[in-house]
């Protein structure tokens, strides 16, 4: 499967983060039923846990014969994947929402690191994992040689373009490494627990970015 460039003439990773950009092909996620077995799946996941749940459980969680749920989705990986996507895009939703509250870059950036490390721990699928069984997760985000990260810089370095179109930052700024350091400083609190910041502390996490990541879209 391809992925088109962005309206930044980004081309993403061929990763479920970069597919969650787009949406799954063929599956239409507000048809009901659809609605209704990835609801289902995604808190019987939470419960029991991705791998221990069959589909069996996941139509009995979601109201359906098992029929109409492989009707749906053929094998429970692709199963899997459309929750993990739908997950994904409700992240990047939320994401982009608390941002347009900020009225400078400044307080967008910061706003941003708050927003992504708070969706993503409070995610009762993602950050549950993260939180139970950190060692299932950090393989997805640093392995692939590295294309999961690429997939968020991808997307974090078209928000950046997008403040250089507005004038907003400078056209010298590099916004592809700017992009890839913001990146790795949130996924290293993701995926690897800090003595030093309580991730919970959101004033603690503006702090943390108004003094380490602004100042890597201001001008040397």
């Amino acid at each position: 499967m391809s992925t088109a460039p962005s309206a930044d003439g980004v081309q993403p990773a061929e990763t479920l983060l970069a597919r969650a950009l787009v949406g799954p092909a063929g599956i239409d996620e507000n048809e009901e039923i659809t609605g209704r077995i990835l609801a289902g799946a995604r808190d019987l996941f939470v419960r029991e846990g991705i791998h221990r749940a069959t589909m069996e459980d996941v139509a009995r969680a979601s109201g359906f014969s098992r029929i109409t749920v492989y009707r749906r989705f053929a094998t429970k990986d692709l199963l899997v994947e459309a929750v993990v996507l739908w997950e994904f895009r409700r992240y990047f939703a939320q994401f982009l929402t608390d941002i347009r509250s900020a009225k400078t870059v400044e307080d967008r950036i910061v706003v941003g690191f708050v927003s992504a490390l708070r969706t993503m721990r409070g995610n009762s699928l993602i950050g549950g994992l993260l939180a139970a069984d950190p060692g299932s997760v950090l393989p997805s985000v640093v392995g692939e040689h590295g294309r999961t990260l690429a997939t968020v810089r991808a997307f974090l370095a078209g928000q950046l373009r997008r403040e250089q179109k507005a004038g907003t930052i400078s056209t010298g700024i590099d916004v592809d490494m700017v992009a890839e350091l913001m990146t790795r400083v949130s996924t290293s609190f993701l995926v690897t627990p800090s003595e030093l910041v309580d991730l919970e502390d959101d004033k603690r996490l503006a702090a943390i970015a108004r003094q380490f990541l602004v100042p890597m879209v201001k001008p040397a």
